[in-house]
């Protein structure tokens, strides 16, 4: 298939992802995906392109070169903690995949695990498998990378300041009740983290909420 699926036919696409392959249903399979069984799974990460990005600063989503300014799509409690497992993309990508990708754009979506491949590695660290029903691209010039002490194997990004934030919910900016509710609702689940490793973590949580509630919309 070569068309786009009729939901996002009318969004442009960025250059850098024009040479993407279209997927059976009709969207840009993002470069990051492996493939199974010679089909590409858009729920596994290639462990082999995630180090090329890493290595080579290439984005995420189109696997072309980076510049100086990286965007990162992430959830909101990411925006809390500043910690994702994702590479950065380039700007217009992010900004497609937030207006296109069927479980950014809709609240009610969950992951499908049907099939999915035994061996398939999770996310480093510990995630946090829901759908938030907000989402937000984090602008940034920098970004550490490290290994964490808790959860599963491999690579974190540490976020570097933000330069600019933007909330999106259903394909549009979010609204500041849209983005509360999802980290209230979310910010249980960071306290659990948190009460495991103790008062100090705690503390430094609680630090990190208030300054996230700093880079909020004012309505």
């Amino acid at each position: 298939m070569t068309q786009l699926n009729a939901s996002i036919a009318h969004i442009p696409l960025p250059r850098y992802m024009r040479h993407l392959p279209i997927s059976d249903t009709g969207y840009p399979v993002p470069w990051f995906c492996a493939k199974v069984d010679g089909k590409y799974d858009i729920r596994i990460a290639d462990g082999a392109k995630y180090a090329r990005a890493v290595s080579k600063k290439l984005c995420w989503l189109c696997g072309q070169t980076l510049g100086h300014h990286l965007a990162f799509v992430i959830g909101p409690m990411c925006a809390v903690n500043r910690i994702t497992s994702e590479p950065p993309c380039h700007r217009d990508c992010a900004e497609y995949a937030v207006a296109a990708c069927p479980f950014l754009t809709k609240p009610r979506m969950r992951r499908n695990n049907v099939d999915r491949p035994d061996d398939a590695r999770n996310p480093a660290g510990i995630m946090i498998d829901r759908n938030p029903g907000v989402c937000l691209i984090w602008m940034t010039r920098s970004y550490t990378i490290f290994r964490p002490h808790a959860g599963n194997s491999g690579m974190l990004f540490r976020l570097g300041k933000p330069e600019a934030l933007t909330f999106y919910s259903e394909g549009r900016v979010a609204t500041r009740e849209e983005i509360m509710a999802s980290i209230s609702s979310g910010m249980p689940l960071l306290r659990r983290e948190a009460e495991v490793d103790g008062p100090a973590a705690i503390d430094d949580l609680e630090f990190k909420y208030r300054e996230a509630m700093q880079l909020l919309p004012a309505a």
